[in-house]
């Protein structure tokens, strides 16, 4: 089959001899191509955008080729659940219980333990009537024996591939969303089941955990002096093995039957000398259980950081362990066992594992099957009658999901037969006409394109052209060539897409949407809808030429040449020239008479009175720095009409700073003014309100005390209170920056000597402080010389201006080593610990932070309560690492406390204390 393009031309051929009122029905037919011939199915490898009637690649493979019955329905195959022949039933984890599921295996392939739990006396003669188990109610064991008998029974002959343990947990009182400890869950559930079985009759049955699980060894002292031996005798459960810094099982097992020497302050009283003396300590295994419980340690306890860590070393062990030369009197192992082995066969190696359980061999019997009482195969017969009654149900509705499915294929696969419909009636005419005109157009483009650049040549004589858009000429073949395909698209989106393409357009007219672009010739709109005043914006052509270009843009404004420009335009274009010579001879006029003012300099200080005057003059910094962008700009700023000094002062009248607060921090907010300017400024400019600082001498001796008195006086009922809202605020911000510095060596890198840069509040945080060549001043630092960055006083009203005393626009410089992170006063120390470790990659717990000597450590506590304020530098320390698990393999870090094994609430024990074991697996 054709391409899309060929079938394309091939479709709309004939437009370029047909005029648009000239097209018919033969055409309109051609255009949306309804007598192609369909696709050949294996010939057309997809569906053909080009041909409407082409089936190919439209899902008709799953209808007319081989049915697939798995498509009919969702439902999985019954047999899959079944127990395959002479393979083991497992358990359904319900969410963390892998560990209950791991110990029940375990428990399930004693044979002894089994037999004896089937030994157990049962309540389920209470629930047997007659000859069988009544249908109608399901069984449920009542105490952990039954549960494991019925659960031992279901893992030997259920016909299932797994079964639920759901009721053995639930009975034990376990949370199935979260991981136990494994080996606590062994210690207490022996316990638990060992003083269940030591009420029963049965010897078999009640001392079966000690004849499986329990073995003894003795502490065996000796004193170097005489040689006596002190025993003292112990029965174990299982072994607690130290793995650090071993590779092999048998290292372990040795490091914990070596001997220990007790000398110094921790010698051994002998009796047999009534002294201490220097003697020597280890274990003798004295017996081995039948089956052999190995905790690995992979926990242990940092001291320095408090927390324990998790100890990830690969552990090697071979499927037959030698236990002979540990036991009695053969405790020291040869030296073929002192050899570290390699993985071989029979040999496994794992970082993961955490108990290791072994099989005496001489204590195996030969394979005898446990027989089920007759009362719990009962119960399996029944479970697996309602599980063969599930698998025909299955089956079943499997076979029902089958037959609609067949059906409703055999239906679609008639439908597909009637296809192609064949010639329809509802084809738009007006889509064909408009896409046949805008084709020709297309074609015509290149043509007239060239006509319009050599009309544009030829000068344009008398009042017979037009005006047109400079940047409209460049870029009008571009517009018409969009407009054209703009149309295009309409038109086939139209009529249905009639060649079954997609040509993206709808990307791009949603793009042009959102992007307002002007029209062709629309370039030369002044705002007021009339031609634009200037001319070098816009070209006069010729009528030929306009008559070319209105073909493509019959819509575009039409200006002749001897259309006038717009008046408005005029009038406005006079006055603000008009306006900018006022305003130039305005900021003349004004830095005449102040140039200090103007040029900062020769400032009063209040910190160092002048000798030549008593008065000096306040107004706003605000006022000032806006004056000096007029001077500086007069066309592109506002002038200054007014000093509004009421944003310095409080609701009462009252000044709101004192003489002290005016030479320190406050001094940025106030600029003093010579008497002589001031009288300057009262002439040009309209004042509100004066305030004047006043040096007096008091008192008659010599030389007399000097006084300075501010009119207005201060109002320190307002001026407390602005202290208490700025020391307010500092602890209710959101979103400000504070500095973390990491200590390297105990040992802070100090700033350049360069201090904290006073900046405007209209500048951000993130612009970069260039370093000074030597000998230049800043204009931000030296305040006694009224630095020119300083921050702004609104002057809109009091509660406004108070936000601006409190927010310190104080830029500070970061040196290596320090980041800025974004903060709020509610967030607490130990988020603030997560953004630091993600800045600094070091964990929470191996950060001391402190602030201004003052150590950071109660992590829920927030920044506000802690006296952490914008701009405040953090020192972090982070703790080395320890070096003593240097030849660890791997070491995860353990945040959050483990709380033990909780127990089970079927029993009376009480949990275990936790222990430095983690939840694991087998």
């Amino acid at each position: 089959m054709a391409p899309r393009l060929q079938l394309e031309k091939a479709a709309w051929r004939w437009a370029e001899t047909v005029r648009p009122e000239e097209v018919s029905q033969e055409h309109i037919e051609t255009a949306y191509r309804i007598w192609l011939e369909p696709c050949i199915r294996g010939v057309c490898r997809r569906n053909c955008k080009g041909n409407p009637n082409c089936l190919v690649g439209i899902g008709e493979h799953i209808w007319l080729g081989e049915i697939d019955e798995n498509s009919f329905h969702n439902i999985d195959d019954p047999n899959c659940e079944r127990r395959k022949k002479n393979s083991f039933v497992g358990l359904t984890n319900l969410g963390a219980t892998c560990y209950v599921n791991t110990f029940l295996q375990v428990w399930f392939l004693n044979l002894e333990l089994r037999q004896a739990l089937y030994l157990c006396p049962s309540t389920c003669s209470d629930y047997v009537l007659g000859d069988g188990i009544q249908e109608e109610k399901d069984y449920e064991p009542q105490t952990i024996c039954e549960h494991l008998q019925y659960l031992f029974a279901l893992l030997q002959n259920s016909n299932r591939r797994y079964i639920d343990p759901s009721g053995f947990v639930k009975a034990l009182g376990l949370d199935t969303g979260q991981q136990q400890d494994a080996q606590e869950f062994s210690k207490l559930f022996m316990s638990l089941l060992e003083d269940t079985l030591s009420k029963q009759k049965n010897p078999d049955v009640r001392n079966i955990v000690q004849q499986q699980f329990c073995g003894e060894y003795a502490y065996v002292t000796v004193c170097n002096q005489c040689g006596r031996e002190s025993k003292l005798l112990s029965k174990f459960y299982e072994l607690e093995l130290n793995i650090q810094g071993h590779k092999q099982l048998t290292d372990c097992i040795s490091e914990f039957l070596k001997e220990e020497k007790l000398e110094g302050d921790n010698r051994y009283f002998c009796e047999n000398c009534q002294s201490k003396q220097n003697a020597t300590r280890k274990i003798r295994l004295l017996s081995l259980p039948c089956t052999l419980n190995l905790q690995l340690m992979r926990f242990v306890f940092d001291r320095q950081t408090g927390h324990k860590k998790k100890l990830n070393t690969y552990i090697g062990f071979s499927e037959i362990l030698d236990m002979e030369p540990y036991v009695e009197h053969k405790a020291e192992p040869s030296k073929s066992q002192t050899r570290k082995p390699k993985c071989g066969k029979g040999t496994h190696c794992s970082r993961n594992a955490y108990m290791l359980v072994y099989r005496l061999q001489t204590q195996e019997k030969p394979n005898t099957a446990v027989q089920v009482p007759a009362f719990l195969q009962e119960l399996v017969d029944r479970d697996n009658s309602k599980f063969e009654e599930w698998c025909i149900e299955m089956a079943e509705m499997r076979k029902q999901s089958v037959d609609k499915g067949k059906a409703k294929h055999e239906e679609v696969k008639e439908l597909y037969q009637r296809l192609p419909a064949g010639a329809v009636k509802a084809l738009c005419k007006e889509c064909v006409v408009e896409r046949c005109r805008v084709l020709r157009l297309k074609n015509q483009l290149n043509e007239d394109y060239k006509t319009v650049n050599n009309l544009l040549k030829a000068a344009v004589k008398g009042n017979d052209g037009f005006w047109v858009g400079k940047s409209s000429l460049r870029s009008w073949r571009q517009l018409a060539l969009e407009q054209l395909d703009e149309q295009d698209g309409d038109a086939e989106q139209s009529n249905g897409k009639m060649n079954g393409s997609t040509l993206n357009k709808d990307e791009s007219k949603e793009e042009r949407k959102e992007e307002e672009e002007l029209n062709f010739n629309e370039d030369i709109l002044c705002p007021h809808g009339e031609l634009c005043i200037s001319e070098n914006e816009r070209r006069l052509v010729s009528k030929e030429a306009w008559s070319k270009l209105q073909q493509y843009f019959p819509k575009a404004p039409e200006f002749p040449s001897y259309k006038e420009c717009c008046s408005q335009c005029k009038i406005l274009e006079r006055e603000g020239e008009e306006n900018e010579a006022l305003h130039k001879m305005i900021a003349n006029e004004q830095k005449t008479s102040l140039p200090n003012l103007f040029q900062d300099k020769n400032r009063p200080c209040l910190s160092n009175w002048p000798e030549d005057t008593d008065v000096l003059y306040i107004v706003s910094q605000f006022f000032v720095e806006e004056w000096r962008k007029f001077v500086r700009k007069p066309t592109r700023c506002s002038p200054v009409s007014s000093v509004g000094n009421s944003a310095l002062l409080c609701p009462h009248g009252g000044l709101m700073f004192t003489f002290a607060s005016m030479t320190k921090e406050d001094s940025k907010l106030i600029a003093l003014i010579w008497p002589s300017e001031w009288q300057m400024i009262q002439k040009l400019f309209v004042v509100d309100h004066v305030i004047k600082i006043m040096r007096i001498e008091v008192g008659d001796v010599n030389p007399s005390e000097t006084q300075y008195i501010s009119e207005p006086k201060l109002c320190p009922e307002c001026r407390e209170g602005l202290l208490c809202q700025q020391q307010r605020d500092l602890r209710e911000y959101t979103q400000a920056t504070i500095y973390v510095h990491k200590v390297v060596d105990n040992k802070k890198v100090m700033k350049d000597s360069a201090p904290e840069l006073n900046v405007s509040s209209s500048e951000t945080e993130e612009d970069k402080e260039e370093a000074k060549p030597d000998g230049e001043k800043d204009p931000d630092f030296n305040q006694s010389n009224g630095g020119t960055k300083r921050q702004k006083i609104s002057h809109q009203n009091y509660i406004a201006y108070q936000k601006q005393v409190i927010r310190r626009s104080m830029r500070h410089r970061k040196v290596r080593g320090e980041k800025a992170l974004l903060v709020s006063a509610n967030q607490t120390l130990k988020e603030l610990k997560i953004q630091i470790m993600h800045a600094f990659s070091v964990a929470p717990f191996d950060q001391n932070l402190s602030i201004d000597g003052k150590i950071l450590s109660d992590d829920c506590a927030t920044l506000g309560t802690l006296g952490v304020i914008p701009e405040s530098v953090i020192l972090l320390k982070a703790d080395e690492p320890i070096a003593d698990y240097a030849a660890m393999d791997d070491v995860m870090q353990v945040c959050m406390p483990e709380e033990g094994f909780k127990g089970f609430s079927c029993c009376c024990l009480d949990s275990l204390p936790a222990t430095p074991e983690a939840h694991g697996r087998l």
